[in-house]
């Protein structure tokens, strides 16, 4: 995988097509997301340097992923981490925390890689899912606050965690 500056728009408009892509391809619910909530220009880029970085982010999955037996492409935790940690700025975490989440509720199902990627986000910038005020949190979080432990992405108002997978 390419790098990018760290907190650059291109390192965040590569997590965003790491979302887009974490259940195998993109919905249309999900380019619908893109336009309707401007996430390209809240990412500071145009469209061209948008799909430029899109484009990027297939080759170099083409070059480095897996192929699982299913014939999907995979990429391995310490690929996935390595993207995440181009992103440090906690407020820019926040930010593509919410845009992350739109994504993968777009098509109103979660599947286990758009799960597992979330809670790995959410693990690796520290962020508490429960603790986001935004409307992109899941309405399954309680009222109250509760603190989300290492690997996990929802809470429930005992303090067990639980990820949904479809």
């Amino acid at each position: 995988m390419r790098k990018y500056s760290n907190n650059s728009p291109e390192a965040g408009a590569r997590v965003v097509a790491l979302a887009l892509m974490a259940d195998g391809a993109i919905d249309r619910s999900e380019i619908l997301l893109l336009e309707r909530q401007n996430v390209v220009g809240r990412l500071g880029l145009d469209d061209e340097q948008f799909d430029s970085i899109y484009y990027e982010y297939c080759t170099d999955m083409l070059a480095s992923a897996n192929r699982s037996a299913s014939g999907l492409l995979e990429l391995d935790e310490h690929r996935i981490t390595a993207l995440l940690d181009e992103i440090s700025d906690p407020g820019l975490q926040k930010k593509l925390m919410r845009i992350m989440l739109e994504i993968v509720n777009a098509d109103h199902r979660l599947t286990a890689g758009e799960a597992s990627l979330i809670a790995l986000a959410l693990e690796r910038w520290g962020i508490d899912l429960c603790g986001m005020i935004e409307s992109s949190s899941p309405r399954h979080c309680p009222p109250m606050e509760t603190p989300i432990y290492r690997g996990s992405t929802a809470c429930n108002s005992e303090g067990s965690h639980h990820v949904a997978t479809g």
